[in-house]
């Protein structure tokens, strides 16, 4: 088409649209080259838990449930709740929720580490900028081909009230579910009314907590995702959401050069270019680990 418009000016106008077009599939194909790991495919499952920053913090990791919730359904993902405990004041204690759609966690894993917000607080009385923190997890939902087998011997559970801060929607009884892992790995569950479903929950979210674990040992990336963890504060952040002096939202990881100055754009799901960028060097670095 190219050829035929240095020819004849007339096929100019066809030429611009089916650029456009084949660039969005050539990097929707690009995208989908590097997401090679096994689970990359599968449906991701999101935990979000506020850090340093008390009740800012509650709030920054709701605005962060909402912030993947719009960039799901951007993508015609659907995404289904699966345990929320909301905070007394504002915000939530943590989120548990599944996004599905094709290559939701090859996306997501980009997502995976503490988040860090600073603006002038909501919920103070003076003018000064607060910094708050929330860690982000993502785990695939394992398919039926995948078989973890967890001893029940291996496993601590606890029961508690699954209902919200109260009212007549409050649940009065034990039907939420905690599981504990022998090696301290957790899932809980208190969507469902029913507390045998809120244990089947919990036990399919734990297993597939565990595989990504074995996953990231087989790849040697276990210590930097897990031991070196560490506190979800100051310094251990992969992303920074800045509102105030000056409005940025920077990746703070080494080798991944992406700022973009509307934050509100990103806070409403515009993700793309973080998690494109990550892809690209994630892909870039296992090339170079092969090479050795």
């Amino acid at each position: 088409m190219a050829d035929l418009a240095a020819e004849d000016e007339s096929f100019e106008a066809e030429l611009e649209p089916a650029l456009v077009k084949a660039e969005t599939q050539y990097t929707a194909f690009e995208l989908q080259a590097m997401m090679s790991g096994k689970q990359d495919a599968a449906n991701a499952i999101v935990s979000i838990k506020p850090g340093a920053g008390g009740t800012d913090a509650c709030d920054f990791a709701e605005i962060l449930y909402r912030m993947y919730a719009r960039w799901a359904q951007a993508h015609d993902f659907q995404v289904e709740e699966q345990d929320l405990e909301p905070n007394l004041e504002a915000g939530i204690q943590s989120v548990t929720f599944k996004i599905s759609g094709p290559y939701a966690y090859g996306y997501m894993q980009s997502e995976i580490g503490v988040h860090r917000l600073v603006r002038i607080s909501p919920f103070g009385s003076g003018d000064t900028r607060q910094t708050s923190f929330a860690a982000v997890d993502v785990v695939p939902e394992l398919d039926d081909n995948i078989q973890i087998e967890v001893n029940e011997k291996e496993l601590i559970m606890q029961t508690f009230c699954s209902g919200g801060p109260g009212g007549q929607h409050q649940n009065k009884t034990q039907s939420g579910v905690r599981l504990i892992h022998k090696s301290g790995v957790r899932a809980e569950s208190r969507t469902e009314r029913s507390q045998p479903k809120n244990y089947k929950n919990a036990l399919d979210l734990l297993k597939s907590r565990l595989y990504a674990i074995e996953e990231q040992k087989r790849m040697g990336d276990l210590a930097q995702r897990y031991d070196s963890k560490g506190e979800i504060a100051f310094g251990s952040q992969i992303r920074s959401y800045v509102l105030q002096p000056y409005t940025l939202v920077r990746d703070e990881r080494d080798g991944i050069d992406v700022k973009i100055p509307a934050v509100m754009q990103v806070l409403d799901g515009d993700l793309d270019e973080f998690m494109h960028a990550y892809l690209r060097y994630k892909t870039a670095r296992q090339s170079r680990v092969a090479k050795k």
